[in-house]
């Protein structure tokens, strides 16, 4: 019991800081090195896609782990969460270079995958490959939000907002569908995080639903207004 309790997650803890400074860290490095990244040269394509087969490696041994330990269900191990769904078209935005994927990965995959890392909803401690794996993932998915902004010349505008929006609204009646069906909390549209996040200071259920999306549209746009004049190098596509 003790070993259990010293391995359980702690919000801001020294490893959740760890994990946190990571991501500055990657994100620092990939600016300082965009200009490089730009040019053109033999083998983007194959980071590019080495990085994408490492996501979708790190996704696939996530659900085998599960598998292993007894604990994988309908109700909670789909791939159904805002992150989970970023992280395949985070993986075919690397693999194909298709332009089709930027919207949604920029604004609700960074955007999703940014309050994951700053507020996790895991149980697990490092060492624990759950916790890696969730920090790997998410941290995946805001590189390469910012990995199209910074090397890909990807410049956002207000209809992507609104795109973005629109697929969110699309997508979630059927996930919200779905959890009844599977007594499911995909997308967190039947409760709260376990361990505290921005739907908090959103109000109970149903209503914090109706205030996230006006959350996300407002933070949608803050974004499109910073980085919409953002200059970038030259494309190479």
């Amino acid at each position: 019991m003790k070993e259990n309790t010293m391995n359980t997650f702690v919000l801001f803890s020294l490893e959740h800081l760890v994990a946190i400074a990571v991501l500055f860290i990657c994100l620092l490095i990939l600016f300082m090195v965009r200009n490089v990244l730009a040019r053109p040269f033999n083998h983007t394509l194959l980071f590019e896609r080495l990085f994408a087969l490492s996501l979708l490696a790190m996704e696939i041994s996530y659900h085998l782990v599960l598998i292993l330990e007894g604990i994988w269900s309908l109700s909670e191990s789909l791939p159904l969460h805002l992150c989970s769904i970023s992280l395949f078209c985070s993986c075919f935005l690397l693999w194909t270079g298709s332009k089709r994927l930027y919207d949604f990965i920029f604004f609700a995959g960074m955007g999703g995958a940014l309050q994951a890392v700053l507020t996790p909803s895991i149980i697990v401690n490092f060492p624990d490959f759950k916790f890696i794996q969730f920090f790997y993932v998410h941290i995946g998915i805001i590189l390469t939000a910012f990995y199209i902004l910074w090397v890909k010349s990807y410049q956002p505008t207000f209809k992507s907002v609104i795109k973005t929006m629109v697929v969110l609204n699309i997508i979630f009646p059927f996930i919200f569908v779905l959890n009844i069906l599977i007594q499911g909390n995909y997308m967190f549209l039947r409760e709260k995080p376990i361990n505290g996040s921005l739907l908090d200071f959103l109000g109970p259920f149903p209503w914090y639903i109706v205030s996230l999306e006006i959350v996300a549209f407002s933070i949608f746009v803050v974004v499109w207004l910073i980085f919409r004049k953002w200059k970038t190098p030259p494309k190479v596509f």
